[in-house]
């Protein structure tokens, strides 16, 4: 005892030894409150734990917003409703006040949007487009185009709900690596199952970061207090975003597609240091007796590297070879769109 108070009247001048000493034994359910310079993380959110030593400044998220948005209003510019479109034949456009940012008419587009072949000269994502003329750019173009102005406002809403986030945990960086390939990875699923219709939005980017956060759950399991919570509370929010996908025009192979992607990118971008790791890190390299990752984390990040590798490489081939997806699996079609007696589906 009289060496435990020896070392805590040491603590209080200022010494760094005593990172394991502020712990509570009675609070064994929660993490203890890190030192001051550690980088052990905490979990104040049901999806992401905290680091108390550094968080990132959130600034690639919103200039994403801004340029989705600031992308709109040019597609709404181009589509110039007024002066292209025959209002006698298809009736007015919608909100004429606007002049040439007014909208198609809403039996046209019921999001209040640009017309279909606005889209497609702007880099919508269309198979024969992609496959025939080698506009292999349509994969990366279509994703800052969305369809009108309630699409673009519930992705950019999602987005700054989920990204910000992110990007304040884990940096600008690698957040971005996942958003533009998970979105990539959506457009190359969503090109090989639906043949007849254009695709656009960033829904497919915004699946990659549910699946990355979802893998970072996985892989960074001992680090969460609220482990259980976490999981089925994300769970349940991924399930009702893919269950809506069903319903028609919406492009859930694009949302599959990302969020696969995105899921395999978290177990390589966003692993961290094991809890045990992170307790004994100021401890002399001989007492520690923990490696800095777990063995799962070592398999995770290996396995998911290489199902990453092969399906974006078996994807493209079968895209640039023209392949239809339905060939090969002949149920897929319903993850997209379940026909019912009040709607027809077709995208195949």
């Amino acid at each position: 005892m009289k060496k435990k108070r020896e070392n805590e009247s040491e603590d209080a001048c200022g010494d760094d030894k005593d990172l394991e000493s502020r712990g509570s034994s009675k609070n064994r359910g929660a993490p203890p409150a890190p030192p001051p310079h550690s980088n052990y993380y905490t979990s104040s959110s049901p999806y992401y734990a905290e680091s108390l030593e550094k968080q990132w400044t959130s600034w690639l998220v919103p200039m994403i917003v801004i340029a989705n948005v600031a992308m709109f209003i040019v597609i709404m510019i181009v589509n110039d409703c007024p002066k292209n479109h025959n209002s006698s034949l298809e009736g007015k456009c919608v909100a004429r006040f606007l002049g040439r940012l007014s909208f198609q008419p809403l039996k046209e587009n019921p999001l209040f949007g640009p017309s279909s072949s606005t889209l497609e000269k702007l880099g919508a994502l269309e198979w024969k487009k992609v496959v025939n003329n080698n506009q292999a750019w349509r994969l990366v173009s279509c994703i800052w185009l969305h369809a009108g102005v309630i699409h673009v406002l519930a992705n950019m809403l999602s987005l700054i709900f989920i990204g910000i986030r992110l990007e304040q945990q884990f940096g600008f960086a690698r957040v971005g690596v996942i958003y533009m390939l998970s979105g990539i990875g959506g457009s190359i699923l969503s090109t090989l199952f639906i043949k007849s219709n254009i695709s656009v939005g960033a829904s497919g980017a915004l699946f990659g970061l549910l699946g990355a956060m979802l893998s970072e759950l996985l892989t960074n399991w001992t680090i969460y207090a609220n482990k259980a919570a976490a999981l089925i509370t994300l769970v349940i929010i991924i399930f009702i975003n893919l269950a809506v996908g069903i319903l028609p025009h919406v492009d859930n192979f694009a949302h599959i597609g990302g969020f696969l992607t995105g899921f395999l990118l978290g177990f390589i971008l966003l692993v961290r240091p094991q809890f045990a790791w992170q307790e004994r890190r100021h401890l002399p390299v001989e007492v520690r007796k923990k490696s800095k990752y777990t063995v799962f984390q070592y398999l995770f990040w290996i396995l998911s590297f290489i199902l990453l590798i092969a399906g974006f490489a078996v994807g493209l081939v079968m895209l640039l070879k023209g392949e239809n997806g339905n060939d090969h699996c002949s149920w897929c079609h319903y993850l997209s769109c379940v026909p019912t007696s009040r709607w027809h589906c077709n995208n195949r």
